[in-house]
């Protein structure tokens, strides 16, 4: 059948530009450094040229000579904000570990994704599990905290790329689909609504599996967040008006851009889901993956004058 396009716009998207422009919009003050591979396009130059804007250093961008950079026409629905992915790896699938100088690395932490998304890193490994693992596990033998980021799938090769990374990360931040990916448990009830025992339940398996430190669920009802010291703590979304909302494409990836800040800034778990919730809702407020991002100062103030959901 037929769907009328409304309107089209041209913005970063993926893990590398989403997740550093957001930290960066949420403090300006903050170093973030970015590698990856795009091709030898406009949309790699301007995919570099939008992440330097923001004070972003860019010097580990590789350029493929052979590949596009890779894209997503993403549509999105305009009465409810539900989007559909339509995806073009491109040079994402020659971008490898060693497209990475592990031994210059000097940061914190070091973020990565997408997991299913990267074919050479996703390859097996004889010792480690996957690529990615090993990359991970190279990283942090150099005493920099690991965290991963997945993309959603259904399929039996969620787990089998996943979990052989989870053994080598510090933290861990997915949503309700790709937590249920890794446990196999089911994280809704009957009737839709979230079964907070299960995502406690995926957690603890996370930690299991290795995450040093922290793992963290969330989903349109909320956050849920789990230390390996076992302090747990859950914190529903704000309550937002229907026509506050104007798309979702990369809301996962604002979460996860202010738990990462979070977790930089030694802040407690609670406190980081708090914020993460309401910078989420700031990305649901424009159509693109960055835009909706506010600074620090106003994200702290939405969370004191706006109402929660309940669970």
């Amino acid at each position: 059948m037929l769907s009328n396009i409304k309107s089209s716009s041209r913005s970063v998207g993926g893990c590398v530009p989403n997740t550093a422009i957001d930290i960066m919009k949420i403090d300006d003050t903050m170093s973030i450094s970015v590698c990856g591979m795009v091709g030898d396009d406009d949309n790699g130059k301007y995919v570099v040229e939008q992440m330097k804007g923001y004070g972003i250093n860019t010097s580990g961008v590789r350029i493929s000579g052979e590949l596009p950079t890779s894209y997503s026409d993403v549509m999105s629905v305009e009465s409810n904000g539900v989007r559909t992915f339509f995806h073009d790896r491109g040079a994402n699938r020659i971008f490898a570990a060693s497209d990475i100088n592990v031994d210059s690395l000097n940061c914190r932490i070091f973020h990565i994704g997408y997991i299913l998304l990267l074919d050479e890193l996703d390859r097996d490994n004889a010792k480690y599990g996957t690529n990615m693992a090993e990359l991970l596990a190279k990283v942090q033998a150099k005493g920099i905290k690991t965290s991963i980021d997945v993309v959603s799938d259904t399929s039996e090769r969620f787990r089998q790329k996943v979990v052989p990374a989870l053994k080598y990360c510090n933290y861990a931040i997915m949503n309700e689909t790709e937590g249920a990916g890794v446990s196999g448990l089911t994280l809704r009830n009957d009737d839709g609504s979230i079964n907070a025992e299960n995502i406690k339940k995926t957690l603890e398996m996370f930690i299991e599996y290795g995450v040093d430190d922290v793992a963290v669920i969330h989903c349109p009802e909320g956050g849920f967040a789990l230390e390996k010291n076992g302090n747990f703590a859950a914190v529903p979304s704000l309550r937002l008006s229907s026509d506050y909302i104007k798309g979702s494409v990369g809301a996962g990836d604002a979460f996860c851009a202010a738990c990462l800040y979070c977790l930089y800034k030694d802040i407690d778990i609670k406190t980081m889901l708090e914020i993460a919730s309401c910078a989420a809702a700031c990305n649901l407020s424009a159509s693109d993956s960055i835009s909706g991002m506010k600074p620090i100062s106003q994200i702290l103030k939405m969370n004191k004058e706006m109402k929660r959901r309940n669970f």
